[in-house]
């Protein structure tokens, strides 16, 4: 390993060091408040899949907006996010084939 790769290993595995540090002083009133009311599950996950561009756009103006919602219940609002956003390319996928038939 030569010298430079070497200061960039340190410099990097300080910055990992720093940012581990200053996240594991989050207070944890502001998380609990995140995560009191309604549990999203599946179709919350859909729902906020579907509207994921336009809460993008919102999201650059308001602070107050987010694309994923805090308060879920794990994979299946991930699940749900996923098809809800075109994660697996349903919908792209059939013109590229009738493309491709021509």
């Amino acid at each position: 390993m030569t010298h430079s790769n070497q200061r960039n290993a340190f410099l990097f595995l300080t910055l990992a060091f720093v940012v581990l540090l200053f996240s594991s002083c989050a207070q944890s009133e502001v998380v609990d408040a995140c995560l009191q009311g309604h549990t999203y599950g599946f179709w919350g996950g859909l729902w906020h899949g579907i509207i994921a561009p336009i809460d993008f756009v919102a999201m650059l103006f308001r602070d107050d907006v987010t694309m994923y919602a805090q308060n879920n219940n794990g994979g299946w609002y991930a699940f749900g996010f996923l098809i809800g956003s075109g994660g697996w390319g349903f919908l792209g996928g059939h013109g590229t084939k009738k493309a491709r038939r021509r």
